[in-house]
């Protein structure tokens, strides 16, 4: 009896994730029978300075502490060991910053059902917040809507920038990569900013050849914007963690297969 072929023979999948970060994904796909594209659409810098050390300390001394990403974590724990306190709650945007934040020493931590803002303001652990001093540990940049809300809330936001996130350079071999790539193709897009610096950055025809793509995304503001990006077919994924990414594309490729 001839062997079935792997579930993703015959796709690609691009990564968006910032610089030194694509393994994970990639190693989920082609362990499937996926070829693998690394777009990177944010480099990481960490910021070591002492004034980021003081905020981060002011940040970990409130009674309520929010980590906004798996890069805050780690970033955090260069600048101090985490620990957990007496009568602090942790919270964690996604289950993949949990993750982290489990490795660096903290085992109680709050998730939200998904991996976005809305869902973690969501949480009864934020809700009856006026006066109270929270520590958002996270990068500069984004939606902040999360402090905004917190702030609306009554709160006291004490806010430190661990990292910075700058759009990553792309050279042509990056593109060239892209139009190279044989097969259905798969952007993973877990960042808006990521997408738009990517598609600032690529050419016409790899730009266009990403829109081509498939668009597997974490959220509903994600859907929406891969959407008015310009992707036809956008999935939904349950997290932004790599196993289920590629999981929302082999459900995605099985339906093809028996259309």
């Amino acid at each position: 009896m001839p062997r079935s072929s792997p579930p993703l023979s015959g796709w690609f999948v691009v990564s968006l994730r910032p610089v030194g970060q694509h393994r994970p994904l990639l190693r989920v796909a082609e362990r499937l029978g996926a070829g693998g594209v690394s777009l990177p659409g944010l480099r990481l810098t960490a910021r070591e300075d002492t004034p980021t050390r003081n905020a981060l300390d002011a940040a970990l001394d409130c009674s309520r502490v929010i980590f906004t990403s798996p890069a805050a974590v780690r970033n955090a724990t260069r600048l101090r060991p985490l620990h957990a306190r007496k009568r602090q709650s942790v919270f964690a945007l996604g289950s993949g910053t949990r993750s982290a934040l489990r490795r660096a020493g903290i085992a109680d931590v709050l998730v939200p059902l998904q991996a976005s803002s809305e869902s973690l303001l969501l949480l009864p652990g934020l809700a009856a917040i006026a006066g109270a001093r929270i520590g958002i540990v996270t990068a500069a940049g984004g939606r902040d809507l999360l402090v905004r809300t917190l702030r609306e809330r009554g709160a006291k936001p004490a806010v430190v920038h661990v990292y910075a996130r700058t759009p990553a350079r792309l050279n042509r071999l990056h593109a060239q990569r892209l139009l190279d790539a044989s097969g259905r193709g798969a952007a993973c897009i877990t960042s808006a900013e990521a997408l738009h610096n990517v598609l600032a950055a690529l050419p016409a025809a790899a730009r266009a050849a990403l829109l081509r793509c498939v668009a597997i995304t974490s959220s509903a503001r994600l859907e929406a914007c891969a959407r008015d990006a310009g992707f036809a077919t956008v999935l939904r994924a349950a997290s932004p963690a790599p196993r289920d990414l590629i999981e929302a594309l082999c459900m995605h490729a099985n339906r093809r297969r028996f259309r």
